[in-house]
């Protein structure tokens, strides 16, 4: 199953699948919310889940469909490759993670391995999970910080969208600067839309 809201990524993704002797779309989706249904119906051997999909994204399709199918085989494609990406993406059950950018000969061969039941991990992933293992996570309260943050918002906007003091404001900013090893908001922002932790709408 090729789960992607891109049309023209889906056909690419299909016609170089359904050229191999031993492979075949069962089926293409553009939500996530359409992949766990689909898969349901399907039961495919394989899904190739996009990370960012409209509403419901590649991560939380991907949790829905493993906490329902343990044995789901969930390869997570992106055109990003922060940490934190890497990370949310195995956290969810995906068995491997590879970028849009991979030449069409990887893609074949991690199918292949992940289902006969291999991780098949790049080094680059591997790398970029690695440096998320060491790092210290932020809170929930503190993404949501950052977010109005990287909207340009102050402290005394950001408490009164949250509902707490703009004191607490300033203490999980400082939290956020500590975790980032960030020396402002902005370079702050950087470090997160870098290592997956917020993306751009």
């Amino acid at each position: 199953m090729v789960v992607d809201d891109h049309f023209v990524v889906r056909i690419g993704l299909a016609g170089s699948i359904n050229i191999e002797p031993d492979m075949v779309i069962e089926t293409e989706v553009s939500t996530g919310l359409l992949a766990i249904e689909q898969f349901r119906k399907h039961r495919p051997d394989i899904v190739l889940m996009d990370l960012k999909l409209p509403g419901m994204d590649g991560v939380e399709a991907t949790r829905a469909i493993c906490k329902e199918f343990p044995d789901a085989a969930i390869i997570m494609l992106s055109t990003h490759d922060g940490e934190e990406d890497v990370y949310r993406s195995f956290q969810a059950g995906a068995r491997t993670y590879m970028l849009k950018t991979a030449a069409r000969e990887d893609l074949i061969q991690t199918i292949r391995a992940v289902h006969s039941g291999e991780r098949c991990i790049s080094p680059t992933i591997g790398a970029r999970l690695a440096e998320r293992m060491t790092r210290t996570e932020l809170t929930a309260r503190e993404i949501e910080v950052l977010k109005l943050i990287a909207k340009g918002r102050s402290n005394k906007e950001i408490g009164g969208a949250l509902g707490i003091a703009e004191v607490t404001v300033k203490l999980h900013v400082g939290h956020i600067l500590t975790k980032l090893k960030a020396s402002d908001r902005t370079q702050a922002t950087t470090t997160a839309l870098q290592r997956g932790i917020l993306h751009l709408d």
